[in-house]
């Protein structure tokens, strides 16, 4: 998610530039509603491929330049052997010093910059020098989220505010827990609040031990949507309530209330990783953390308190 605002400044600063977009299969129906990418190739029909075949795909989308926003060496070969003239990347991966001709003083794990940020850093060898604020990376997304269909407006009450709950990961994050959120849950009103819990079918599996789904005014769509629907789903709603996640920079795309649950420790920090959106927010308990500030693992998210979100949750205007 956090490189469409890249993909858009792109296109600010050199209107015209077509962008193609090399990701996982999963990403697609993301990309597909992305205003800034103009042609996807997924890294794994390129692997089916074989090696000769994707350097031959390289060669025929006749590109002027690569950035490798995530280092692949096989990625990184291919482009060479295509002769794609200006190749860039991070000079902290050893291959790209063999493959690379334009190489970036980029390491992420120290830095003070947002993601997003030290993403722009890339382009750097594009002629794109100034560092545009969070703000204004927050309007570069390009991202038009589909109408919800039926099986996602049969998910919809239009009497309610939509509020979906993410509560896993997939250990990329360090989770709330689920004590917390049907803490959450059982304190919205059922009468003003539809509650959406999202989740692929093996958090699914987790959640519906200790969380309430058979409540009147929670609906549990855990492993049965889509991306794409998924999309369509949070950009219906009005608040989205989950660690860092995916589904969390969605929300701060599409522009509704995205509240994201963090711990301070470096590199997770929400300084790094926060939600970018005009209604997007990240919470901590303690910004001054001890055990945080020392780099090592700290439950501390689980002291951000259920009612803090819901007085988040409670600002939002009635739709």
């Amino acid at each position: 998610m956090l490189t469409l605002p890249m993909a858009g400044y792109l296109k600010q600063c050199h209107p015209g530039t077509r962008i193609t977009f090399i990701g996982r299969t999963y990403t697609r129906p993301i990309l597909g509603h992305c205003d800034h990418v103009d042609n996807i190739i997924t890294l794994d029909e390129l692997d089916h491929e074989g090696e000769a075949a994707a350097v031959a795909r390289w060669k025929a989308l006749q590109a002027d330049a690569i950035v490798h926003v995530f280092p692949k060496r096989r990625v990184a070969n291919w482009a060479k052997r295509a002769g794609v003239p200006l190749r860039i990347g991070t000079s902290h991966r050893w291959w790209h010093w063999t493959t690379c001709n334009a190489r970036v003083d980029l390491g992420r794990r120290r830095s003070a910059l947002h993601e997003a940020q030290l993403n722009i850093r890339l382009l750097a060898p594009l002629g794109i020098d100034r560092m545009p604020g969070l703000s204004e990376l927050a309007g570069l997304y390009g991202l038009q989220p589909p109408a919800p269909d039926g099986t996602v407006g049969a998910l919809l009450r239009p009497e309610r505010t939509h509020v979906v709950l993410h509560p896993g990961s997939r250990g990329s994050a360090v989770e709330w827990g689920l004590d917390r959120y049907a803490e959450l849950i059982r304190s919205l009103d059922p009468e003003r609040y539809q509650v959406l819990i999202t989740g692929t079918s093996s958090e699914a599996d987790d959640y519906r031990r200790e969380l309430p789904v058979d409540l009147p005014h929670v609906t549990d769509t855990g492993g049965k949507l889509t991306l794409e629907r998924l999309l369509s789903l949070i950009a219906a709603s009005q608040v989205l309530v989950a660690a860092s996640t995916g589904p969390l920079h969605i929300a701060a795309a599409v522009g509704i209330r995205a509240i994201g649950l963090y711990v301070p420790r470096r590199p997770i920090h929400p300084g790094r990783w926060a939600p970018l959106g005009r209604d997007a927010h990240a919470l901590v308990a303690d910004p001054d953390c001890p055990q945080c500030a020392t780099g090592r693992p700290c439950d501390c998210i689980r002291r951000i308190r259920p009612e803090q979100v819901r007085r988040l949750i409670e600002a939002v205007a009635p739709h």
